[in-house]
């Protein structure tokens, strides 16, 4: 886990802000941030985060990019925490469906959420090069297809909204400036 020179007010709450995945950031910080956020949120549902969720949740957070069971399960195995699938599955589904961590489809993976605890529609931005993957806010996207669907009489569960693009490093990686 690397620490960033933030580029923003230092009273910054972490990396909640939008696109703070492909901007320089405390990273140390904003990790301590959800970490924090996500046992005071485990502790008020009644939750336990056991020893492996919390690792789980660490090794997602590590990077911004979503990651695949199978990379979190080896990552576990490495910590001593067993090898067989159903450790992470269990995991990431508990983490899912507390608010902890997001399911990305089009990568098949997940992405620990920079939001735990709040009430949010994300959309995720996922870079097509590195696969870094920016958490944010979808709350005007979400409105309009809720209104779409009210006049169809659909009630709309859940949205999710992935967009594959280039992050700005891979831009200018791919254009020469930055």
């Amino acid at each position: 886990m690397g620490t960033y020179r933030h580029p923003h007010d230092p009273s910054c709450p972490g990396c909640t802000a939008p696109g703070v995945a492909f901007a320089i950031h405390d990273h140390a910080h904003c990790t301590e941030d959800v970490l924090g956020r996500a046992d005071a949120l485990a502790t008020a549902k009644g939750v336990r985060l056991t020893p492996v969720r919390r690792r789980v949740l660490e090794i997602l957070l590590e990077h911004h990019r979503a990651m695949g069971a199978y990379e979190v399960l080896e990552r576990l195995v490495g910590d001593g925490f067993g090898n067989q699938p159903p450790v992470a599955y269990r995991a990431l589904e508990f983490l899912v469906e507390n608010g902890l961590v997001h399911r990305i489809q089009r990568l098949n993976a997940y992405l620990a959420c920079m939001h735990p605890g709040e009430a949010h529609a994300p959309a995720f931005m996922i870079c097509s090069t590195c696969n870094a993957v920016a958490e944010a806010e979808a709350d005007a996207a979400r409105k309009g297809l809720e209104g779409a669907a009210k006049g169809l009489g659909f009630r709309v569960e859940r949205v999710t909204i992935e967009a594959l693009g280039l992050c700005p490093a891979c831009q200018a990686g791919a254009t020469g400036w930055p």
